[in-house]
C-alpha cells in the first residue's frame, strides 16, 4: 500500500493498525529504567489511599507527582 492510500484511510478514520509493524515501535524519550526508591513507612498508606481514590496503581501516582514536580523545576 502506498503512503497516500494509508494517509487517506487514516484521515477517514479507518483502522490502519493491520498495515503497521509495531514490533519495533518505540516512544521517543519514553524508554524506561527501573529504579528502587525507599519511602518512609508513614508515606506508603497515604500513597495507597490516594491511588485507590483515583483508581490507579501506587506506581502511577508516584510517577505523575514526580513528573509534575520536575516540570516545575
Amino acid at each position: 500500500m502506498k503512503a497516500k492510500e494509508l494517509d487517506k484511510k487514516f484521515n477517514n478514520g479507518k483502522d490502519i493498525s493491520k498495515y503497521l509493524d509495531l514490533s519495533n515501535a518505540r516512544r521517543p524519550k519514553q524508554e524506561q529504567k527501573r529504579v528502587n526508591v525507599d519511602f518512609p513507612l508513614w508515606m506508603v498508606p497515604l500513597l495507597d489511599k490516594e491511588a485507590k481514590r483515583l483508581g490507579v496503581p501506587r506506581q502511577s501516582i508516584i510517577k505523575v507527582w514526580i513528573a509534575e514536580r520536575l516540570k516545575k523545576a
